[in-house]
Formats: C-alpha cells, sequence, structure tokens
C-alpha cells in the first residue's frame, strides 16, 4: 500500500511539472494532461493486478480505468486503493481479539443447552465460535420490534430508565423530529448524571448539523464521529465505513437492528411512505457483548479505554430459570480476518433442510453467496427472496435485478414490497435459525462496513420473524419468470450496467 501511495504520488508530482512547464501553450497542456492521466491509469492498472484480488473485481477496476480514465483515476484513490483492511484496521483487530477473549473467556455450554440447537445447525454455532469470537448466550430475552413506531417508542421508553449511562452508535442520525425527540431526551438524562456517549458514522451522518452536536454537548453528552473525512483523495479510510445501530442501557438492556435515527423510518417521507423495518430488543447476558462492540469501536474513534466493571456488569441473573434460546451478537467488519457475517450467512444456507427466507434492501451477494442459493433451489429447497418493488439507490437496484434471471431459473421465488420502502435485513433458515442486524445482503457489507447482527437459535423470535414474513408477502407480489424476462430493453442495458459495478459496490 506504502508503494502504491508513492507511486500515485510520484505521478501527480510529474503531472504538476509537466503544468507548470507546458501550461503556457494551449496544446501542450492538453497534451500534458492527456500523458499524465494515461501513465497514471498504466500505473494504477498494473498495481491493481499485483494486488492479486478476486479477478472479477480486478477486472472491473481495469474496466472502469479503461472505460472512464479521468473519472476512474479519481474514484480509484478515493475508493479502490486496496483493501488491504487488516493493515488499515490491524491494531483495532488486536484489540479487539484480546478484549474479547480476556473478558469472555471460554465458554463451556452444557448438554441441555445444545439439545436446543438441530444437529444441522450446529456448523453454524461451531464456526461462529471460530471467527465470531462471542458467545451464545441461552440466558437473554429478545423481543422483535416490528418498524419505526415499536422501535423508537421501546427506544425512548428504555432511555427515560437509564440511571447509569447510555451508549449509542449509529449510521445515520438526521435533525428532525425523532432526532430532536432523543437528542432531547439524551440531554435531559446527561444533565441529571447519567453518562451519555454517542459515536456517529462521518459519512453516513455527514448532512448532521453542528448545531445539533453543540447542543449535546454542551449538556454534558459525549459525542465523536467514526472515522471522520478530512483529505478524501488521501484518506485510505473513506470507503470503510461503520454501519453499525447499537444502543446500550446501563449494561442490561440493548438494542440493534436496521433502523437509523431519523423520521423516514417513521414512513414520514413522502417520497418512500410506509417505512418497512425490523429492530431488536435484547436483554441480558447478550447485551454484553453489544456493550463491548461498543467499548472498542468507542477506544478506536477517541482512544478512551473503558474497560472497567462500570461498563461490563455481570449479566443479569435468570430470575425464572427460563431458557430462551439461542442468541449471538457477531460483529463483522474490514478489520477482521475472515469475512465474518458473509460466511455465517453462507454456512446458515448451506445447513438449511427446508427453507430460506431472506428480506433484504439490497441483493448484490458475491459468487459465493449467489451459487449457495442456486443449488439450495435447486435441491428443493423453498428459497424465498423479498426486496423493494421502490429503489432508493438506484444503481444497486438495478444491479440487484441482474441476478433475478439466473435466481428465478434455479427455482428461487422472488417478491417485490409494495405497501413502501422494505428496509428489513433478515435471514430466517428451517424457522429454526435467524440473523436480524444491520448487515445487507451485499458485498458492501460483507468487504467493506463495519457491521453488526444478532443471530438466534431456536428462541421465540425466530418465530416472530417468521410470521411478519409471512405478512410482508401479502404486501408482496411475486415476480413472474415470464414476465421478467420481457421487461423494456433500456432496464436489461441498465442492468448489465450496475452489474459490472456489482464488486464495487
Amino acid at each position: 500500500m506504502k508503494n502504491t501511495i508513492r507511486v500515485i504520488v510520484f505521478i501527480l508530482v510529474i503531472g504538476a511539472m509537466l503544468f507548470a512547464t507546458q501550461g503556457l501553450w494551449e496544446g501542450w497542456l492538453l497534451g500534458s494532461i492527456s500523458i499524465f492521466f494515461t501513465i497514471s491509469v498504466v500505473f494504477i492498472a498494473f498495481l491493481i493486478s499485483l494486488e492479486n484480488r478476486h479477478p472479477t473485481r480486478t477486472l472491473t477496476w481495469l474496466v472502469v480505468l479503461g472505460s472512464f480514465p479521468v473519472l476512474g483515476f479519481f474514484f480509484y484513490l478515493i475508493f479502490g486503493r486496496n483493501v488491504r483492511k487488516r493493515r488499515l484496521f490491524q491494531r483495532k483487530a488486536l484489540l479487539d481479539k484480546e478484549v474479547l477473549e480476556e473478558v469472555e473467556g471460554t465458554r463451556e455450554y452444557t448438554e441441555q443447552d445444545m439439545r436446543l440447537l438441530d444437529e444441522s445447525k450446529k456448523g453454524i454455532f461451531q464456526l461462529s465460535q471460530n471467527i465470531g469470537r462471542s458467545p451464545i448466550s441461552f440466558d437473554t430475552e429478545t423481543v422483535v420490534l416490528t418498524n419505526g413506531n415499536q422501535t423508537f417508542t421501546r427506544i425512548l421508553e428504555e432511555i427515560s430508565k437509564a440511571k447509569h449511562h447510555i451508549h449509542f452508535e449509529y449510521y445515520i442520525v438526521r435533525d428532525d423530529e425523532i432526532g430532536s425527540q432523543i437528542k432531547d431526551l439524551l440531554i435531559e438524562k446527561a444533565k441529571s448524571g447519567v453518562q451519555v456517549r454517542f459515536l456517529f458514522d462521518a459519512v453516513g451522518s455527514f448532512q448532521l448539523g453542528s448545531k445539533y452536536i453543540k447542543e449535546l454537548r454542551a449538556a454534558g453528552v459525549e459525542i465523536v464521529s467514526f472515522s471522520p473525512v478530512r483529505v478524501p483523495v488521501f484518506n485510505n479510510k473513506i470507503n470503510f465505513r461503520n454501519h453499525r445501530k447499537i444502543i446500550v442501557v446501563d449494561g442490561d438492556v440493548g438494542f440493534v437492528g436496521g433502523l437509523n435515527i431519523g423520521d423516514e423510518y417513521l414512513g414520514r417521507d413522502e417520497y418512500f411512505g410506509f417505512w418497512r423495518d425490523t429492530h431488536l430488543y435484547v436483554r441480558g447476558e447478550a447485551v454484553r457483548t453489544l456493550q463491548l462492540i461498543f467499548l472498542q469501536d468507542w477506544y478506536y474513534a477517541t482512544d478512551e479505554s473503558l474497560l472497567t466493571p462500570s461498563y461490563l456488569t455481570p449479566a443479569l441473573p435468570n430470575e425464572n430459570g427460563k431458557k430462551y434460546g439461542g442468541v449471538q451478537m457477531i460483529a463483522g467488519g474490514p478489520d477482521q480476518e475472515w469475512e465474518v457475517i458473509k460466511s455465517l450467512y453462507f454456512s446458515m444456507i448451506t445447513s438449511a433442510r427446508k427453507s430460506i427466507w431472506i428480506a433484504s434492501p439490497y441483493f448484490v451477494p458475491d459468487d459465493d453467496i449467489f451459487t449457495a442459493l442456486k443449488v439450495a433451489a435447486l435441491s428443493g429447497l423453498d428459497v424465498r427472496l423479498l426486496v423493494p418493488k421502490r429503489p432508493d439507490k438506484r444503481i444497486v437496484y438495478y444491479a440487484s435485478r441482474s441476478y433475478f434471471p439466473e435466481m428465478m431459473e434455479a427455482g428461487v421465488k422472488i417478491f417485490q414490497y409494495e405497501k413502501g420502502f422494505l428496509h428489513s435485513k433478515v435471514v430466517v433458515v428451517d424457522e429454526q435459525v435467524a440473523s436480524i442486524g444491520t448487515a445487507n445482503m451485499d458485498m458492501r457489507s460483507f468487504h467493506l462496513n463495519f457491521e453488526v447482527n444478532a443471530f438466534l437459535y431456536n428462541t421465540e423470535s425466530v418465530q416472530t420473524l417468521v410470521d411478519d414474513y409471512e405478512q410482508d408477502l401479502h404486501d408482496a407480489k411475486p415476480i413472474a419468470k415470464e414476465v421478467f424476462a420481457n421487461r423494456p430493453f433500456y432496464q436489461k442495458v441498465f442492468e448489465s450496467l450496475a452489474r459490472l459495478a456489482s464488486p464495487l459496490l
């Protein structure tokens, strides 16, 4: 990576020299710029080839550079410099691993616990232990929160009860009605002595005004941005965003799921109308893992370590002895050796014996997931994909649709949600195991973003997700293979072009 940067800087210097010496003559100027970008594209193409990326990604970048030399050059500087992700976040990765091992230790599971897992699903559990490094809890209560009203009502209720601390971590925060309501409550709690920490992503929340932040800080809330963008062209980390949505209250209660903070998540956006989303309320032992994920992200952003008993409280006692099923919080991100959430999705799909139900607003799978879904459908399993009919990101929308013909040919049933915008990120396998969280079924969530998902094994919440999915199908229409094949030619062209960009999305 350092050599890549040196070469790029060298090219820029040569370009500046050419500009300075030849800029007096228009012909020479245009010629110099042309030579500069030609040399740049050749060097970058050579370096990309040497980086041993996946062939599909390598070819995609070569096409971009060859087709759009000038635009492709700047796009590469911002988004393309390799993904030597672990080098960029190596310090964070080592600290996260050490903390999880030290705090969580080695967990032993009883025979009674393991009986809650179907034999075919124990492979998922073993994989999550090996690469996710977080324990599975059989003493954690979870409640599925369907859509914005349930979610924000419960969040505001729990925040108002806070006695010691409130930890917020969000990708998008808006200064609108619900954003102001949450801000005012956080200010109230901070003034009453509750320690409030607020971490937001610098790119996802780029529209968040300074007034909002200043008001929180003035009340004593510690609010910081994750990976701020100062000089975009030379910022290696601009493409790696914190897409997590985490709330922890007093170490006992937590929230994770698909909803950011904004009025659109309550269905108040005129374009999208009704907003279909899913969040999860968590109480008990598994909240400790959510807390650790937040504390390590906070340390990365601030250099402030908070790994103290005040924040890592003992798990709540299981007062009635009830077994809730398995609950596991898994963090994924560019700081990890393995593509954790993608690998777990793959394991869930390949473990299926009856059904695979997926809801995702953005469906841009890599080759592994794409093949696994097709093979599952060809094997006679009930494979369903629920996606929004109305797009919010058109290039991703058309890229998603480019995968539909092969999926339907294999027997995958694809449904378009028509009641509003679908933003739920849910995977349910055999009505036994489910994932709910922040990760989409796309390459950005698999390879670039910091994400967090809850994996549920035979909990009551899995049944709620099944019921909600069946209800969503009533508000959706299946895509008929024959009808889709006759879509307008221009749409097919858009889909093909967007598909080429899939490895970059």
